[in-house]
């Protein structure tokens, strides 16, 4: 017999107004407004307003070339009338498609779910994110049914595609399939052949226009909260899409931060003040893109074999400018000298301790793109930097603490510091 989803499952879609969106038996196009829940009823999207602080720094031909001479693909930009729509797919489809989830079509494994590679029956390839089964945490449903909303509103070409969903004998998202897989799988497997710069480039520029797109882009403002390689996944053209939900909060316009309890997160990639007293805004995501902006260049993991910090190990490198100490030896110099420099810089000013002296993705965009960059705009005064040296060590801290929370978890394991108050 077909089991429906739990009654404690049900109540939370009904809470969240999603129960009429599950219903739907056809791909069909979202229209509503926000409920009170906080998830909205996605609308029609599109970048809002044509301000500077929306826009979305283009990049020329000019600017789009390597030292060769070889043209970058650009980022498509977002339709702005395109809406996104997806399907609920019955149990049978998805079952079929995964071979029974048959434990070889596992693609990748989370706290909380599994995600399965499948092919339906039109030859489509899809991903399949089913909670795991057995989970008693409503925490963790909720977390997923947030995902639905979040994911399920965005329409970006750098933002992995919402393609359906299932709730029939459990809760299922149903994605695009990367076939590439996350970026982290390609960038640490010593197995396989370096990411080359022009690759690179083109990784770091499309998963900065995502992240933008998620901050100023939305009809309401997402923080993803754990943006990082092994959640940012390549097309075959190497096209990046941030995924992974799970975390993500939508944040009102009229508010200037969320104070969240308890801390989530990746050890590696926390701001600061979101470690230490639960503030996240927009300026969270800009850390943790920075962590991942020196990951690409340097090839290095967001946390090494002896828990030290990438972005603790690249600051004095930084700092005295001999930023060719951070790129990955086994580019064997093959990267453009004038590119990288934007890129350390960038990552300099992301990475700053103090949320305040972070740039926005947008600025982060005009600095990585942009031919020269008043670096006296964003000099800080003296004052400020001698604070910023108090904050550095944070994450050793943070390591340190790694025992507390459970002996099977790595540095890099996302985690949840709600059972060190247990």
């Amino acid at each position: 017999m077909r089991q429906r989803a739990s009654p404690e499952t049900m109540r939370y879609i009904r809470t969240n107004s999603l129960k009429r969106l599950f219903s739907l038996k056809r791909r069909s196009s979202f229209d509503g407004d926000v409920n009170g829940s906080g998830i909205p009823s996605p609308t029609s999207l599109g970048t809002r307003g044509k301000d500077r602080e929306n826009s979305v720094p283009e990049i020329s031909d000019q600017k789009n070339q390597n030292n060769n001479g070889d043209a970058l693909p650009a980022v498509a930009a977002e339709d702005p009338q395109r809406r996104p729509s997806w399907k609920c797919f019955s149990y049978e489809e998805i079952y079929v498609a995964t071979d029974g989830f048959s434990p070889e079509k596992i693609v990748g494994k989370g706290g909380y779910a599994e995600v399965y590679k499948g092919v339906l029956l039109n030859g489509e390839e899809i991903a399949v994110k089913r909670l795991t089964r057995g989970s008693s945490d409503e925490r963790k449903v909720k977390e997923f049914l947030m995902e639905i909303g979040t994911i399920g509103h965005v329409n970006h070409p750098n933002v992995l595609s919402l393609l359906g969903c299932c709730i029939d004998n459990g809760l299922y998202l149903v994605l695009q399939f990367s076939s590439r897989g996350s970026i982290a799988s390609l960038l640490h497997d010593e197995n396989l052949p370096t990411i080359d710069w022009k690759t690179r480039y083109k990784i770091v520029i499309g998963t900065a226009r995502g992240l933008h797109y998620l901050h100023k882009g939305c009809q309401r403002r997402i923080i993803h909260r754990d943006i990082k390689s092994s959640n940012i996944l390549l097309t075959a053209d190497f096209e990046p899409q941030i995924s992974d939900f799970g975390l993500a909060k939508w944040l009102p316009s009229q508010w200037t931060h969320h104070s969240i309890a308890p801390i989530e997160g990746t050890f590696g990639h926390l701001a600061p003040e979101y470690f230490m007293h639960g503030i996240v805004d927009e300026k969270t995501d800009v850390f943790a893109f920075g962590v991942f902006l020196l990951e690409i260049i340097s090839g290095r993991k967001p946390v090494d074999g002896s828990h030290q910090s990438l972005h603790s190990w690249a600051k004095p490198i930084l700092t005295q400018g001999d930023i060719e100490r951070l790129v990955d030896p086994r580019l064997g110099g093959a990267y453009d000298v004038v590119q990288l420099r934007r890129f350390a810089f960038a990552a300099s000013l992301c990475i700053r301790a103090s949320a305040t002296w972070r740039p926005t993705m947008n600025e982060v965009l005009e600095v990585m793109v942009e031919e020269k960059t008043d670096k006296e705009r964003w000099a800080m005064p003296e004052e400020e930097e001698e604070d910023q040296e108090e904050f550095w060590g944070f994450e050793d801290l943070e390591c340190e603490c790694d025992s507390s929370f459970s002996s099977s978890i790595s540095p890099e394991d996302s985690i949840s510091t709600e059972s060190s108050r247990n």
